[in-house]
């Protein structure tokens, strides 16, 4: 499952010179609250969104869950600086659907 396999793949309709052009759709991702459940960790060198994602989740590609909400972080690279604590939400299902909502998935 690779990072793009959830965002909508949508045809243009209007413009004669476009018209049944594929394109990706935007994504929205949802806000993710805080929760007393939710994990928190230290990062170590060699850390990554995708890993902890799969270590967590048995999923890399839940790795935008762990990176929005940890907004304070680099969103531009799956690694994660060494020595920062990071919050892991705990509430996984939750997240999905509500991104699902917000996707028209």
């Amino acid at each position: 499952m690779g990072r793009y396999t959830q965002i909508p793949i949508r045809k243009k309709q209007k413009y004669k010179t476009v018209a049944g052009k594929r394109y990706y759709g935007t994504t929205k991702y949802p806000q993710i609250p805080l929760n007393f459940k939710d994990t928190y960790v230290i990062t170590q060198i060699g850390d990554r969104f995708d890993i902890l994602a799969q270590q967590y989740y048995g999923n890399p590609s839940y790795w935008w869950v762990i990176s929005t909400a940890n907004e304070s972080l680099n969103q531009s690279s799956l690694y994660i600086k060494p020595g920062l604590q990071i919050r892991i939400p705990s509430q996984l299902g939750a997240v999905l659907s509500q991104f699902n909502a917000l996707n028209g998935n």
